[in-house]
């Protein structure tokens, strides 16, 4: 009879659905489901020259500051609303830490830290600390892409640990579902929510610390990693500087759940994409760094246009550059984080490189560390009892609206 009460609770388990409607590929237990919906922009959602087109189309619909901040309220407003960004909003306030295995390096500290998100949920990933003490330093959030080795991978350590020898707090983490964040898939539906939520909360914390100056607050990260950049920064004042890497596109609107798979550029009368988003920014300092080997191939003669005439008409087109990198491809490779190293240099007033200008940034100083000395989570420090389950327990503390159907949103 207890195996019996177990099997179906489990069943039951099995058939919550999520009323949620996506245009992805979703991941369960019964197979790939697709459910569409109009509202839903992802991937190649437009040629190239519909891409160019609706900029154009966008630019029609305004002409001065006064009018671009007029749009740009009604696109932040509803990239929360896309995300139900009420649903997690109501868990402000302190946050638990959970910090271990401190390692002293050339220049800089290293240690695992995990952050409670909401209660039961983590953010897991590594704090980045300058060895040389200052009244006040800089912070600069460093979320990964969809690349292989996410957190762990070499790019990853290295900007971390440049950025934080020469003076910066770094905290670089896990996206969902990824690396320790495996309380759920990645391709779950709101993950999206979950992700940009957890940049704000790595946010909230860095924040909390007592020697990190609010006027010097940066973040950057790569592919999918470039869109938690540029979402974060359109939605939170509070990052003054932002450089988002090889992502930023006119006709791609990120090819995930976790970038676009929640209605987050369109309504029933309105139209935005990742530009306008990215636009937001505006007009703190923005650096947008592309290649020609992907989405951001036209970034120069199509995107970078677009948002020059945003800062332009705040008088702040100085603060506004772009670095493409032709002959590159697509990832967060040397050449792009020696141009974020002296962007954030400039902007956020970190030890100078002198070597910058000899393009010759000196990375041999920093030992890439193996995952096992990277993990905030494991058996001698492992995650707290309290921690939610799976993805049903989630939902669920949540209050998403569920019912029972063939689907499976649920973790083993």
């Amino acid at each position: 009879m207890k195996f019996l009460s177990k099997l179906c609770v489990g069943l039951s388990l099995l058939c919550v659905k999520l009323l949620l409607s996506q245009s992805f590929k979703i991941e369960t237990d019964q197979g790939t489901i697709l459910e569409p919906n109009p509202m839903i922009c992802n991937g190649g959602y437009w040629t190239e020259e519909e891409g160019k087109a609706n900029l154009e189309v966008f630019s029609g619909l305004w002409n001065d500051a006064q009018s671009w901040e007029k749009r740009a309220k009604t696109i932040k407003e509803n990239i929360l609303m896309g995300m139900q960004w009420d649903k997690v909003s109501k868990y402000e306030g302190k946050i638990k830490v959970i910090k271990h295995s401190k390692k002293i390096m050339d220049g800089y500290t290293l240690e695992n830290i995990a952050l409670e998100s909401f209660p039961g949920f983590y953010i897991t990933g590594n704090l980045y600390r300058p060895l040389q003490k200052q009244k006040k330093h800089a912070a600069i959030l460093c979320p990964h892409g969809h690349l292989e080795d996410k957190r762990l991978k070499e790019d990853v350590q290295y900007r971390s640990a440049y950025l934080a020898a020469k003076g910066a707090i770094v905290f670089a983490y896990d996206m969902v579902g990824f690396g320790e964040s495996d309380q759920i898939r990645h391709k779950m539906p709101i993950s999206l929510l979950l992700q940009n939520w957890n940049s704000k909360r790595v946010l909230d914390y860095l924040l909390s610390l007592p020697e990190v100056d609010p006027q010097r607050v940066g973040i950057t990260g790569g592919s999918g990693g470039g869109t938690q950049t540029f979402i974060l920064t359109a939605i939170d004042e509070r990052i003054k500087v932002s450089v988002p890497v090889v992502q930023v596109s006119a006709h791609f609107f990120g090819g995930c759940v976790c970038e676009s798979g929640m209605p987050i550029h369109k309504t029933a009368n309105f139209q935005t994409n990742n530009v306008e988003i990215t636009a937001l920014a505006a007009p703190r300092p923005l650096l947008l760094i592309s290649d020609g080997d992907d989405w951001t191939r036209n970034t120069p003669k199509v995107e970078f246009p677009y948002i020059q005439k945003v800062y332009a008409a705040m008088g702040k087109s100085k603060r506004l550059e772009n670095v493409h990198l032709a002959n590159e491809k697509h990832n967060y490779g040397f050449s792009k984080r020696v141009a974020a190293y002296r962007f954030f240099t400039k902007h956020l007033k970190l030890d100078s490189d002198h070597s910058f200008q000899k393009n010759k940034v000196d990375e041999s100083f920093i030992k890439i560390l193996p995952p096992e000395k990277l993990h905030v989570f494991t058996p001698t420090n492992p995650r707290p009892e309290d921690a939610l389950k799976n993805e049903y327990e989630i939902l669920q503390f949540l209050e998403f609206p569920i019912d029972k159907a063939p689907y499976l949103y649920y973790k083993n």
